[in-house]
């Protein structure tokens, strides 16, 4: 997936990355899956600055993040975006902390989750083709490093002294 950085700076364009991305048939009512013309605007979050809707319909309460891992959290949409991003490319969850000025505990935590929802989106038929290729990260997966070879140089006087001192 691409994160143009560019585009993603701002609150507004990081809403529409979400919506367009965690939501690609339209933000809905999750109740009664009306569409966002059929609520109105019921109030704005304090810290994320999301839009709260209330269907009118039903009553239901909703947000950008209704229905994802982030329902509940009050991360910017900048925050979600840029997390996503860190993901993707591979960075550490230490360094998307940093980036983000968020506790490691709370980006390692959302890390589990997304790593855990891409886990049940993952295909469980085998590939189609006879060969396939691994990433070069793998490749001593699972090996256990040899150990150290053993010094030829004899043991230094001191340490040769003590334990002759403790023989005795």
């Amino acid at each position: 997936m691409v994160f143009p950085i560019t585009e993603v700076l701002d609150h507004e364009n990081s809403a529409e990355w979400i919506l367009r991305h965690f939501h690609p048939k339209g933000l809905k009512c999750p109740s009664c899956q009306r569409g966002v013309e059929q609520s109105r605007k019921f109030r704005r979050t304090q810290i994320s600055e999301l839009e709260v809707r209330r269907c009118k319909h039903c009553g239901t309460i909703y947000n950008l993040y209704t229905g994802t891992i982030f329902q509940g959290s009050q991360w910017t949409p900048m925050q979600v975006v840029l997390l996503m991003r860190g993901i993707c490319k591979g960075e550490t969850s230490r360094e998307i902390a940093a980036e983000l000025e968020l506790n490691y505990k709370t980006v390692l935590t959302m890390r589990h989750r997304v790593q855990a929802n891409a886990e049940l989106e993952q295909p469980t038929s085998a590939l189609p083709d006879i060969h396939s290729e691994t990433d070069e990260m793998f490749q001593n997966s699972g090996e256990k490093r040899r150990t150290a070879p053993r010094s030829r140089r004899p043991a230094s006087k001191t340490s040769q002294q003590t334990t002759r001192t403790r023989d005795i």
